[in-house]
């Protein structure tokens, strides 16, 4: 297997094996090395085509020795439109990083994305770029601030489908529901916007991701808890896009407006 090959894919914990990429090198701190790794090939969600589409990376891969055991790796993607992404990776091997086969995993991928290009697609409208921004703080290590992403995605979601159905509730100045607890269990009563499989704790998942906001978490488990918290997330949309009255009604309301809070 090829660098760029382990680069194309998610960041994972376990180290593996590719083709020596800097032999016959030393190794010294702050040394720049032209690479053959093959493409860095990701997905992305480029407006301009209107679909998720593979971007490629463009022109000679470099990388730049941080110690025996990292190095970090810059390269261009473009999109067949022309779109382009920046994204950096930091790249650690299990031994000496200049060896004939070294065992190596992505310690960070980061990307620079422009307005024309997102992590999700748009399925889920005004919640796609909810949904990105929480991905995009997960990916710079920002544990709380991807929750906030989600827990506001919930909360929305919920009052959108309160106020499309004619569920009366309790607000604030600011606009934020009162009693939120209470709010969701009548939408979900009427609606049943909460997937079956853990319909009994849906105000425990709110409670989970406000003691993160909060402070009753640090940061590691913030990130740790991530991703199952985002695919419970994702469950409650699907099933309110998945119900024809209902998102018709949500619709109507405005579930496709490119606006979105930013608290």
């Amino acid at each position: 297997m090829r660098l760029g090959d382990v680069l194309s894919k998610p960041p994972k914990d376990d180290f593996v094996q590719v083709d020596g990429f800097l032999l016959d090198k030393k190794g010294n701190i702050g040394q720049q090395v032209s690479l053959s790794i093959g493409e860095v090939m990701l997905n992305y969600f480029c407006a301009r085509c209107e679909d998720i589409r593979t971007f490629t990376s463009r022109g000679k891969l470099c990388c730049i020795v941080v110690s025996k055991r990292i190095v970090s790796i810059d390269c261009v993607m473009t999109c067949g439109c022309g779109t382009i992404v920046q994204a950096w990776f930091l790249v650690e091997s299990e031994e000496d990083i200049c060896g004939p086969a070294p065992k190596i995993r992505i310690l960070k991928r980061s990307e620079k994305l422009s307005e024309l290009v997102r992590i999700n697609d748009e399925r889920y409208g005004e919640f796609s770029a909810l949904l990105d921004m929480a991905e995009r703080a997960y990916r710079e290590d920002l544990g709380a601030g991807a929750i906030v992403y989600l827990r506001k995605s919930f909360e929305k979601i919920t009052v959108k489908t309160a106020d499309a159905t004619g569920i009366h509730y309790d607000m604030y100045e600011g606009g934020n529901p009162k009693k939120f607890s209470i709010l969701l269990q009548k939408v979900d009563k009427q609606c049943s916007i909460i997937p079956r499989e853990f319909s009994s704790n849906g105000y425990r998942l709110f409670r989970e991701l406000s003691n993160i906001v909060h402070g009753e978490y640090n940061e590691e488990l913030a990130l740790l808890k991530y991703k199952s918290l985002l695919r419970l997330i994702i469950g409650i949309l699907d099933n309110v896009r998945n119900n024809t009255e209902l998102m018709t009604a949500i619709g109507s309301l405005g579930w496709n407006d490119e606006g979105q809070d930013n608290d």
